[in-house]
């Protein structure tokens, strides 16, 4: 070896290997909630919604058949379904609400609040906000007669 090489040897500087990068992989999921003045069911899905990642209900954390559908049980049931989903990835969530619908009530039942604001308490963040309830388009007649309900 000459004398230059040993030099330019001895002055390149050695490799060091590249740090990882670490992208945190953030997946969004929809959570879907449907409140009814019976139970609030909360079922989280990811963005195609073909794949269920959680799914829970007020029912399944209340002993009392009337207590399913209060804001504790909803609160309750979105912060398991809430922490089953961070631990499958998923970070941001699209909200979608929805009531009976059809010729029944149209206004979702007590636990929707409850129910979101426990999702955002978990620590997912809240992207889309939407409501889908059914609407009926006049299709079959109403049930209660013609003189409509009498209690």
């Amino acid at each position: 070896m000459s004398e230059e090489e040993k030099k330019t040897e001895a002055t390149e500087k050695p490799a060091q290997p590249q740090p990882r990068s670490r992208k945190r992989r953030t997946m969004t999921g929809v959570a879907h909630i449907y409140a009814s003045y019976n139970d609030t069911i909360i079922h989280i899905t990811d963005i195609t919604g073909a794949e269920t990642i959680s799914r829970k209900s007020g029912g399944m954390f209340v002993k009392a058949d009337r207590q399913e559908s209060s804001p504790y049980a909803a609160m309750k049931a979105a912060f398991a379904a809430a922490d089953e989903a961070k631990a499958k990835g998923v970070r941001t969530l699209h909200v979608r609400i929805r009531a009976p619908g059809g010729h029944r009530s149209r206004t979702p039942g007590p636990g929707v609040q409850a129910a979101l604001r426990a999702l955002a308490r978990a620590g997912l963040r809240i992207g889309r906000i939407e409501d889908v309830t059914p609407l009926p388009h006049d299709g079959t007649r109403r049930k209660g007669g013609r003189r409509g309900r009498r209690m």
